[in-house]
Protein backbone atom coordinates (compact mmCIF):
# COMPACT_ATOMS: atom_id res chain seq x y z
CA UNK A 1 0.00 0.00 0.00
CA UNK A 2 2.73 2.47 1.19
CA UNK A 3 4.60 1.80 -2.69
CA UNK A 4 0.99 2.41 -4.27
CA UNK A 5 0.92 6.00 -2.75
CA UNK A 6 4.35 6.94 -3.56
CA UNK A 7 3.30 5.65 -7.20
CA UNK A 8 0.58 8.10 -7.08
CA UNK A 9 2.22 10.81 -5.64
CA UNK A 10 5.00 10.47 -8.23
CA UNK A 11 2.31 11.11 -10.77
CA UNK A 12 0.83 14.38 -9.15
CA UNK A 13 3.27 16.19 -7.13
CA UNK A 14 5.94 19.05 -8.65
CA UNK A 15 8.76 16.84 -9.55
CA UNK A 16 12.70 17.53 -9.34
CA UNK A 17 16.06 16.04 -10.19
CA UNK A 18 16.71 13.25 -7.60
CA UNK A 19 20.35 14.09 -8.49
CA UNK A 20 20.62 17.84 -7.88
CA UNK A 21 17.37 18.97 -6.90
CA UNK A 22 16.93 20.93 -10.15
CA UNK A 23 12.82 21.65 -10.73
CA UNK A 24 10.34 20.11 -13.38
CA UNK A 25 12.44 16.94 -14.25
CA UNK A 26 12.90 13.32 -12.08
CA UNK A 27 16.20 13.24 -13.41
CA UNK A 28 18.11 16.36 -15.16
CA UNK A 29 20.96 15.73 -18.20
CA UNK A 30 23.98 16.34 -15.84
CA UNK A 31 23.10 13.92 -13.85
CA UNK A 32 21.68 11.39 -15.79
CA UNK A 33 25.26 11.76 -17.65
CA UNK A 34 27.02 10.81 -14.16
CA UNK A 35 24.76 8.07 -13.61
CA UNK A 36 25.33 6.34 -16.93
CA UNK A 37 29.38 6.91 -16.76
CA UNK A 38 29.55 9.09 -19.57
CA UNK A 39 33.31 9.96 -19.07
CA UNK A 40 34.55 6.24 -18.56
CA UNK A 41 31.87 3.58 -18.57
CA UNK A 42 31.38 0.32 -16.35
CA UNK A 43 35.03 -0.37 -14.68
CA UNK A 44 35.77 -3.36 -12.76
CA UNK A 45 35.79 -2.44 -9.12
CA UNK A 46 37.65 -4.08 -5.84
CA UNK A 47 37.34 -3.47 -2.65
CA UNK A 48 40.56 -3.01 0.03
CA UNK A 49 40.89 -5.46 1.75
CA UNK A 50 39.16 -7.97 -0.74
CA UNK A 51 37.44 -10.65 1.06
CA UNK A 52 37.48 -13.89 0.33
CA UNK A 53 35.09 -15.13 -2.53
CA UNK A 54 34.25 -12.09 -3.91
CA UNK A 55 33.36 -12.10 -7.39
CA UNK A 56 34.69 -9.70 -10.25
CA UNK A 57 32.46 -6.77 -9.77
CA UNK A 58 31.70 -4.25 -12.63
CA UNK A 59 30.22 -0.80 -11.60
CA UNK A 60 29.07 2.49 -13.61
CA UNK A 61 30.09 5.08 -11.46
CA UNK A 62 31.53 6.26 -7.98
CA UNK A 63 28.82 6.10 -5.38
CA UNK A 64 28.95 10.14 -4.43
CA UNK A 65 27.06 13.58 -5.05
CA UNK A 66 24.50 12.85 -7.64
CA UNK A 67 24.44 9.26 -8.00
CA UNK A 68 24.51 8.71 -4.31
CA UNK A 69 21.37 10.88 -4.11
CA UNK A 70 19.96 9.08 -7.23
CA UNK A 71 20.00 5.99 -5.32
CA UNK A 72 18.92 7.24 -1.74
CA UNK A 73 16.06 9.08 -3.10
CA UNK A 74 15.12 5.82 -5.05
CA UNK A 75 15.66 3.40 -1.74
CA UNK A 76 15.04 5.86 0.99
CA UNK A 77 12.90 8.51 0.21
CA UNK A 78 10.50 6.44 -2.66
CA UNK A 79 11.29 7.92 -5.88
CA UNK A 80 10.32 4.53 -7.33
CA UNK A 81 10.13 6.48 -11.18
CA UNK A 82 13.72 6.22 -10.97
CA UNK A 83 14.09 2.80 -10.99
CA UNK A 84 14.29 2.98 -15.10
CA UNK A 85 17.50 5.05 -15.15
CA UNK A 86 18.68 3.08 -12.38
CA UNK A 87 17.62 -0.04 -14.16
CA UNK A 88 19.89 1.59 -17.36
CA UNK A 89 22.82 1.95 -15.56
CA UNK A 90 22.60 -1.61 -13.98
CA UNK A 91 22.31 -3.15 -17.46
CA UNK A 92 25.30 -1.45 -18.67
CA UNK A 93 27.67 -3.17 -15.61
CA UNK A 94 25.49 -6.10 -16.41
CA UNK A 95 26.99 -6.10 -19.71
CA UNK A 96 30.14 -5.80 -18.99
CA UNK A 97 30.20 -8.17 -16.27
CA UNK A 98 28.90 -10.54 -18.83
CA UNK A 99 31.43 -10.19 -21.52
CA UNK A 100 28.84 -8.44 -23.90
CA UNK A 101 26.73 -10.27 -26.60
CA UNK A 102 25.19 -10.02 -29.30
CA UNK A 103 21.56 -10.92 -28.25
CA UNK A 104 20.28 -14.02 -29.92
CA UNK A 105 23.28 -15.78 -30.02
CA UNK A 106 24.54 -15.64 -25.94
CA UNK A 107 23.64 -17.34 -23.31
CA UNK A 108 20.66 -15.65 -21.42
CA UNK A 109 21.52 -13.35 -18.72
CA UNK A 110 20.20 -14.54 -15.06
CA UNK A 111 20.30 -11.52 -13.04
CA UNK A 112 20.40 -12.55 -9.34
CA UNK A 113 19.72 -10.17 -6.47
CA UNK A 114 21.21 -9.32 -3.38
CA UNK A 115 18.18 -9.95 -0.87
CA UNK A 116 16.93 -7.79 1.05
CA UNK A 117 15.76 -8.25 4.94
CA UNK A 118 12.20 -8.35 4.98
CA UNK A 119 12.18 -5.55 7.65
CA UNK A 120 13.77 -3.10 5.60
CA UNK A 121 11.49 -4.31 2.85
CA UNK A 122 8.33 -3.31 4.52
CA UNK A 123 10.23 -0.26 5.87
CA UNK A 124 10.49 1.01 2.64
CA UNK A 125 7.61 0.11 1.17
CA UNK A 126 9.13 -1.75 -1.46
CA UNK A 127 12.51 -4.17 -2.30
CA UNK A 128 14.45 -1.62 -4.37
CA UNK A 129 16.99 -3.90 -5.47
CA UNK A 130 14.65 -6.06 -7.51
CA UNK A 131 13.08 -2.99 -9.05
CA UNK A 132 16.14 -1.89 -10.20
CA UNK A 133 16.90 -5.00 -11.28
CA UNK A 134 13.80 -5.41 -13.07
CA UNK A 135 14.72 -2.48 -14.79
CA UNK A 136 17.81 -3.41 -16.11
CA UNK A 137 16.29 -6.72 -17.13
CA UNK A 138 13.85 -4.80 -19.58
CA UNK A 139 16.80 -2.58 -21.12
CA UNK A 140 18.97 -5.69 -21.98
CA UNK A 141 15.85 -7.18 -23.62
CA UNK A 142 15.18 -3.34 -25.22
CA UNK A 143 19.30 -4.13 -26.36
CA UNK A 144 18.42 -7.68 -27.83
CA UNK A 145 19.73 -9.59 -24.99
CA UNK A 146 17.73 -12.23 -23.62
CA UNK A 147 18.14 -11.84 -20.11
CA UNK A 148 15.18 -11.90 -16.86
CA UNK A 149 15.30 -11.59 -12.76
CA UNK A 150 15.90 -14.95 -11.29
CA UNK A 151 15.37 -14.06 -7.01
CA UNK A 152 16.92 -17.39 -5.87
CA UNK A 153 18.55 -16.14 -3.17
CA UNK A 154 16.84 -15.45 0.90
CA UNK A 155 18.50 -14.41 3.84
CA UNK A 156 18.27 -17.53 6.27
CA UNK A 157 18.73 -15.86 9.53
CA UNK A 158 18.66 -12.55 11.45
CA UNK A 159 20.84 -10.19 9.82
CA UNK A 160 22.36 -7.26 12.22
CA UNK A 161 21.83 -3.80 10.64
CA UNK A 162 25.02 -3.15 8.79
CA UNK A 163 25.69 1.16 8.99
CA UNK A 164 28.19 1.31 11.70
CA UNK A 165 29.92 -2.00 10.87
CA UNK A 166 34.08 -2.37 9.42
CA UNK A 167 34.74 -4.67 6.58
CA UNK A 168 35.44 -7.43 9.58
CA UNK A 169 32.24 -6.55 11.37
CA UNK A 170 30.22 -7.15 8.12
CA UNK A 171 31.88 -10.33 6.85
CA UNK A 172 31.07 -11.62 10.43
CA UNK A 173 27.83 -10.20 10.12
CA UNK A 174 26.49 -11.80 6.69
CA UNK A 175 28.39 -15.17 7.09
CA UNK A 176 26.48 -18.37 6.39
CA UNK A 177 22.90 -15.68 5.85
CA UNK A 178 21.98 -16.31 2.49
CA UNK A 179 20.62 -19.40 0.88
CA UNK A 180 19.20 -20.37 -2.47
CA UNK A 181 16.00 -21.11 -2.61
CA UNK A 182 13.87 -24.37 -3.09
CA UNK A 183 14.35 -25.32 -6.69
CA UNK A 184 16.32 -21.97 -7.06
CA UNK A 185 19.35 -24.68 -8.21
CA UNK A 186 17.50 -25.43 -11.49
CA UNK A 187 16.75 -21.61 -12.22
CA UNK A 188 20.02 -20.91 -12.23
CA UNK A 189 20.61 -23.32 -14.97
CA UNK A 190 19.39 -21.74 -17.74
CA UNK A 191 21.63 -19.21 -18.31
CA UNK A 192 24.87 -16.87 -17.48
CA UNK A 193 24.47 -15.82 -14.25
CA UNK A 194 25.35 -12.24 -12.79
CA UNK A 195 24.87 -11.48 -8.93
CA UNK A 196 23.45 -7.82 -8.92
CA UNK A 197 23.39 -5.06 -6.17
CA UNK A 198 22.69 -1.26 -6.30
CA UNK A 199 26.13 -0.59 -3.99
CA UNK A 200 29.46 -2.27 -3.40
CA UNK A 201 31.89 -0.89 -0.77
CA UNK A 202 33.49 -3.50 1.45
CA UNK A 203 32.04 -6.47 -0.62
CA UNK A 204 30.77 -8.55 1.82
CA UNK A 205 27.02 -8.76 0.73
CA UNK A 206 28.63 -9.94 -2.66
CA UNK A 207 31.13 -12.00 -1.46
CA UNK A 208 27.77 -14.00 0.47
CA UNK A 209 25.87 -14.33 -2.10
CA UNK A 210 28.67 -15.84 -4.43
CA UNK A 211 29.19 -18.38 -1.37
CA UNK A 212 25.55 -19.36 -1.40
CA UNK A 213 25.29 -19.88 -4.86
CA UNK A 214 28.48 -21.41 -5.23
CA UNK A 215 26.63 -23.93 -2.71
CA UNK A 216 24.25 -25.43 -5.13
CA UNK A 217 25.53 -24.00 -8.37
CA UNK A 218 28.95 -24.47 -10.73
CA UNK A 219 28.18 -22.12 -13.19
CA UNK A 220 29.70 -23.69 -16.68
CA UNK A 221 30.02 -22.27 -20.04
CA UNK A 222 30.40 -24.02 -23.41
CA UNK A 223 34.39 -25.38 -24.77
CA UNK A 224 35.68 -22.01 -26.01
CA UNK A 225 36.96 -22.34 -29.26
CA UNK A 226 40.70 -22.62 -30.59
CA UNK A 227 42.36 -19.71 -29.95
CA UNK A 228 40.67 -18.18 -27.86
CA UNK A 229 42.85 -16.55 -24.92
CA UNK A 230 43.02 -18.37 -21.83
CA UNK A 231 40.62 -21.15 -23.38
CA UNK A 232 42.38 -24.90 -22.43
CA UNK A 233 42.84 -22.94 -18.88
CA UNK A 234 38.84 -22.31 -18.72
CA UNK A 235 37.60 -24.78 -20.30
CA UNK A 236 34.09 -25.83 -19.41
CA UNK A 237 34.52 -22.96 -16.13
CA UNK A 238 32.62 -19.37 -15.88
CA UNK A 239 34.20 -16.84 -13.18
CA UNK A 240 31.44 -15.68 -11.04
CA UNK A 241 30.28 -11.75 -11.67
CA UNK A 242 28.52 -9.19 -10.33
CA UNK A 243 27.04 -5.81 -11.58
CA UNK A 244 26.27 -3.16 -9.68
CA UNK A 245 25.32 0.89 -10.05
CA UNK A 246 28.18 2.12 -8.15
CA UNK A 247 31.18 1.92 -5.41
CA UNK A 248 31.90 3.32 -2.67
CA UNK A 249 32.96 6.73 -2.53
CA UNK A 250 35.11 6.00 0.54
CA UNK A 251 39.14 6.16 -0.82
CA UNK A 252 37.90 5.72 -4.25
CA UNK A 253 40.68 6.14 -6.70
CA UNK A 254 42.06 5.09 -10.40
CA UNK A 255 44.44 2.14 -10.02
CA UNK A 256 46.86 3.82 -12.09
CA UNK A 257 48.11 -0.26 -13.43
CA UNK A 258 44.87 -0.82 -15.29
CA UNK A 259 42.45 1.06 -17.10
CA UNK A 260 39.62 -1.00 -16.61
CA UNK A 261 40.47 -1.10 -12.81
CA UNK A 262 38.48 0.96 -9.87
CA UNK A 263 39.82 0.21 -6.37
CA UNK A 264 37.89 1.26 -3.25
CA UNK A 265 37.75 0.83 0.24
CA UNK A 266 35.54 0.80 3.40
CA UNK A 267 32.11 2.24 2.72
CA UNK A 268 28.19 1.24 3.42
CA UNK A 269 27.37 -2.37 2.11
Amino acid sequence: MRGWWREIAGLVLPVACGGCGRPRTELCPSCAAVLTGAEAGPRRVRPSPEPAGLPVVHAVAPYADAVRELLLAHKERGALTLARPLGGALAMAVQAAAGGGDGSSAAPLLLVPVPSSRRSVRARGHDPTRRIALAAAARLRSLGRRARVVPVLRQRRYVADQAGLGARGRLANLSGALEVVPGGERLLRAGRVVLVDDLMTTGASLAEAARALGAVHRPFIPELPHGFPGGSAQHGFEQRAAAVIASSPASFELNRNSSGTWIVAGGER
